[in-house]
Formats: structure tokens, sequence, C-alpha cells
């Protein structure tokens, strides 16, 4: 799929809406995530807090679940907004996350504009799952 086509607009009004069912009652951060899908479904996740901080779901985490959960495939664009719609970036292990799912050509739309994975995670680890 051609990067070109993607409708940034249409996948930040889809983080937003998930931003809105974010479960954050400690920090009060709520965020949502929203990824194109190589097949041209929309993948959302939303933050999911828990008491034990080190059991936190990040927002992108949710949205690879439901990648996953919907059929798998690759993201092809990634947008991560916090409550007042605004582009955020993921957290390092989120980063590592999408380009896991997306590769290095995934895109991401961030504070700084559209990026590719591979200049937001230079030097990702690359391990392929076994076969």
């Amino acid at each position: 799929m051609d990067t070109d086509e993607v409708d940034w607009s249409a996948l930040q009004a889809r983080a937003v809406e998930a931003v809105g069912r974010a479960y954050a009652p400690y920090s009060r951060y709520p965020v949502g995530a929203a990824a194109l899908v190589d097949d041209r479904r929309v993948a959302v996740g939303c933050n999911v807090e828990n008491g034990s901080y080190g059991v936190a779901l990040c927002a992108e985490c949710g949205m690879v679940s439901d990648l996953v959960a919907g059929g798998g495939g690759r993201l092809v664009a990634v947008v991560c907004v916090d409550a007042a719609g605004e582009f955020i970036m993921p957290c390092g292990r989120c980063r590592q996350l999408i380009h896991e799912h997306g590769g290095a050509d995934c895109r991401l739309l961030t504070p700084q504009g559209d990026l590719s994975m591979a200049e937001v995670l230079p030097q990702a680890f690359e391990l392929k799952p076994p076969s």
C-alpha cells in the first residue's frame, strides 16, 4: 500500500475516539492510538493503567493487540494522541512494538511531522520469529 494514500485526519479522529475510552486514573494522561493496516483495516488502542504501574498497557500495545486479534497484517501508518488530540511520540517500548509489526517503512505522524520508523527508531532490535 502506498503511504501517499494515508488519510492522516481520519486516523487522528480514530485515535481521538480511542483516547476517550482510556483508563488512566493514576497518571491522568489518557492516550489513544490508531493505525492503518496493509489490508485497509484500522486498528485502535487506548492506554489501560493498573495500580501496579509496571503492568500498565500503553495505547500502542492495545492497538497491536487489536491488529493481531483482528487477523494480523502489517501496520502502514500510526497516529498517537493525547487527551487534547495532539500528536505524541510513543515510548521506546512501543516504538519497538510498532517497528516489529510495521517495519522500517511504517509511517508515524509525530509532533515533527510524518516520519518512517527507520527515522524514529534507527537501530531497532530485529529478531526474526521462528517459521
